[in-house]
């Protein structure tokens, strides 16, 4: 079947001399495989366009029983230079785009995860301050669009705030020996990531060391609820990035 959609570049990687196999988020069918035959030769019309975080219009044929989807046509339906020129982007992008490959299944229906990777990687490439907080908004944000988003079980007069690991609740009291204490910072800033979606959660400004916390705690939350998650490859850089702050 002949397939028009959106898609956005997750990752690359070599095939035989010329090519390139592309896993990619669809608006169509989710996280596919796209074989890009001769991407690789200067003169071949997909070169400089399968790049990753690139924003795409494709062409590919489909057939749900193969692994590996045939790309047609592809052309830049949004690109942004600033991540090949902004560490902090660029750290925050990839980061980003390693943790939905390892959240999704490939063909997995998702209607809501496309359109919100879109609107990030659009939001991302044309904003001017960068904190790396960032990313542990987009790890609330996905763990719930994934389907077991944290669940806010603290009243206002709460003074101590735990993050359960296993149940996915922020509480006064630890209900597991995987409970982790957040600070009033952490605690702060994600509640008020479950409450809203302003900007603004972006100044709240973090001591030394507690974002790296919080994003270890998401991490560890992963792990408990998705077989086989593993480490990025990215976090060496993501952690270059808070070391700067």
């Amino acid at each position: 079947m002949i397939t028009t959609s959106k898609a956005i570049v997750l990752r690359c990687i070599d095939y035989q001399e010329s090519s390139r196999i592309i896993t990619a988020l669809s608006a169509e069918h989710g996280k596919i495989a796209l074989l890009a035959k001769g991407v690789k030769k200067p003169k071949n019309k997909l070169a400089g366009v399968i790049e990753i975080g690139n924003i795409l219009d494709v062409v590919y044929y489909y057939k749900p029983s193969r692994g590996v989807q045939t790309l047609s046509e592809a052309s830049i339906s949004y690109q942004s230079l600033s991540f090949r020129s902004d560490f902090k982007k660029a750290s925050i992008l990839f980061a980003t785009l390693e943790l939905i490959t390892q959240l999704v299944h490939e063909d997995e229906e998702n209607p809501e995860l496309y359109p919100f990777l879109e609107k990030f990687i659009i939001w991302l490439g044309n904003e001017v301050n960068i904190s790396p907080s960032i990313f542990a908004y987009v790890q609330i944000r996905l763990a719930s669009l994934i389907g077991f988003g944290l669940v806010n079980g603290c009243s206002e007069e709460s003074e101590t705030v735990f993050l359960n690991i296993s149940s996915g609740t922020l509480n006064d009291q630890p209900d597991s020996e995987l409970s982790y204490k957040l600070s009033p910072t952490q605690a702060g800033f994600v509640i008020q990531a479950l409450q809203s979606r302003q900007k603004g959660i972006f100044d709240i400004e973090f001591t030394s060391g507690e974002l790296k916390q919080l994003i270890h705690h998401f991490d560890v939350y992963f792990k408990y609820h998705i077989e086989g998650y593993k480490e990025r490859r990215s976090d060496a850089i993501f952690e270059q990035l808070m070391q700067e702050q």
